[in-house]
């Protein structure tokens, strides 16, 4: 930038005037992330400096509070020239430190407003629009409003659960400095009733995080002592609302999955905090007055107006091998009683080993047959054992039921994905807490009452015709007055209005990704 600087001037024959000078004797040796904005930046404002000299001390100071108060947002203060600036004396007019401020101010406020990170590069399916802004035009407003720290904090994400995050962050950071919480030696799974020394660890732990009240002895040396190495009824509830916090199956039994979320020190907490905030900062501005929120992680589905939930169902998520992408778009409609078109994948990858294995399914289950004319095939006529997976020659097509792939009603908000909300014809997997089972879409519980919702403020479409639909078995496509933006999201720390933030588990093992990515040098800004 520095150089880029002494061009233009002499390109604009620029004559030095108070506050226009040029670089430095000593130049600073520094990783410039914005230089393109920066140099922006001495342009609009011909040279003159903006940091340094005795007029604009005060505002040098005001950055670098809150260049130190990036560490709040979960973003390392080092990134932002912290040590630089505070070993410099702004009292000297100094282009070169005056390119390092301007510098930090503008690569903080790119990361603030859009995330420090490109977030295609950690969710390669992210397709949110980010926010933006002409940062180097808000620089300027800032400047003249005296209001640089005020103006950083406004570029962050004004949500509650951005808020939340924040919050424990500061709290778990208190933890850490207190040296946080012992852990559970690893052994055996511990149930109710068991006893030992790893079961008082167990207590222990949960005391120190604020999950169980300490035991407390007998004033009456007639009673028998409480026993910390005794798992009792208290530490089997504690144990049980933890492992709910973190969608684990509330059994009350610590095995791996449980003993490793308890295990987890508050360092690793702050770590998942950091990653969960810059999952905010992806966001966008306006995540619509009425939407939708799926979090994968969590396996749950938010309906929401105005900021208010007024509708939770618990969802079903795409296997492992399978995994539900992150993304937006938006709802345009949706079909009662869908037919189920089978993507070609699934066709060769799942139908086919099923119907070499018992060709009858294809009738019960209600599938059409039709190949490559477009002419109805009957599947008596097929021996599905010579039928090639590589080059499978058919279309399959579900009628609707209670058999249909999509159950009672499809949720379509287009997207290069395909991955749509639907109902299930196997709903009992509803039971269970970890619920990582389709090919990708996202299965809803009680997706008529979500159809009820999503179709409230279209004219015509009231809960009574909804389910009177529903009770045919015609297909009906129903268009909405306005799109619902629908996020497909993944967060591992959530809002809890009991404890603050809970921490769910991370079932795709997607955080240690994006931590490490935290904790490296930041890219220069697009």
């Amino acid at each position: 930038m520095i150089e880029r600087l002494r061009r233009l001037a002499l390109a604009f024959a620029v004559v030095p005037l108070m506050g226009v000078l040029p670089a430095s004797a000593v130049t600073v040796n520094y990783d410039c992330r914005a230089c393109e904005s920066g140099t922006r930046f001495y342009q609009g404002r011909e040279l003159s400096l903006a940091w340094t000299g005795a007029a604009n001390v005060h505002l040098y100071q005001d950055l670098i509070q809150a260049v130190r108060g990036a560490a709040s947002h979960g973003l390392d203060p080092a990134d932002y020239h912290l040590t630089l600036l505070e070993a410099a004396d702004p009292r000297q007019a100094d282009l070169d430190l005056d390119e390092v401020a301007t510098d930090a101010y503008l690569t903080l406020a790119a990361h603030l407003l859009s995330g420090r990170l490109n977030p295609v590069t950690i969710e390669p399916d992210w397709t949110a629009a980010r926010r933006g802004r002409d940062l180097v035009a808000y620089l300027q407003a800032a400047l003249g409003n005296d209001a640089v720290a005020e103006s950083l904090e406004a570029l962050a994400p004004d949500q509650p659960g951005y808020q939340a995050l924040r919050d424990a962050l500061a709290r778990y950071e208190g933890l850490a400095d207190e040296g946080g919480w012992p852990g559970i030696n690893p052994g055996l799974t511990l149930h109710p009733g068991d006893r030992g020394p790893r079961v008082a660890q167990l207590r222990a732990r949960l005391e120190a995080s604020g999950d169980l009240v300490p035991l407390v002895q007998p004033s009456d040396p007639a009673l028998p002592a409480a026993d910390p190495e005794f798992f009792d009824p208290a530490l089997d509830a504690a144990v049980r609302a933890f492992q709910h916090r973190a969608s684990l199956d509330p059994d009350g039994n610590v095995g791996p999955q449980t003993l490793a979320q308890l295990n987890a020190s508050p360092n690793q907490r702050i770590a998942q905090i950091r990653a969960n905030l810059e999952r905010w900062r992806w966001l966008p501005e306006d995540l619509g007055r009425r939407h939708i929120r799926v979090n994968i992680a969590d396996f749950s589905l938010e309906a929401r107006n105005d900021g208010v939930v007024e509708q939770q169902h618990d969802v079903i998520v795409g296997r492992l091998y399978r995994r539900t992408p992150v993304f937006s778009a938006s709802m345009t409609y949706f079909v009662i009683n869908p037919w189920w078109e089978t993507p070609p994948s699934l066709a060769a990858r799942d139908k086919l080993p099923a119907f070499r294995a018992d060709p009858g399914a294809v009738t019960r289950l209600g599938f059409q047959v039709i190949d490559r004319t477009g002419t109805l095939v009957d599947p008596a006529t097929i021996d599905w054992a010579t039928i090639p997976a590589s080059n499978f020659p058919y279309r399959l097509r579900q009628s609707p039921g209670p058999l249909n792939a999509l159950g009672e009603v499809k949720f379509m908000f287009p997207n290069p994905h395909n991955v749509y909300l639907h109902d299930t014809p196997t709903r009992g997997l509803f039971s269970q807490t970890r619920r990582d089972f389709s090919s990708g879409c996202v299965r809803v519980r009680d997706p008529l009452a979500l159809a009820e919702w999503v179709a409230a403020e279209t004219p015509g479409l009231t809960p009574a015709r909804l389910q009177s639909i529903a009770a045919g078995n015609d297909e009906t496509r129903l268009s909405l007055a306005r799109a619902i933006p629908v996020h497909i999201l993944y967060w591992t720390a959530v809002p809890d209005p009991e404890s603050g933030i809970r921490f769910v588990n991370d079932v795709y093992d997607r955080d240690s990704v994006l931590i490490a990515a935290l904790d490296s040098p930041p890219p220069p800004m697009e």
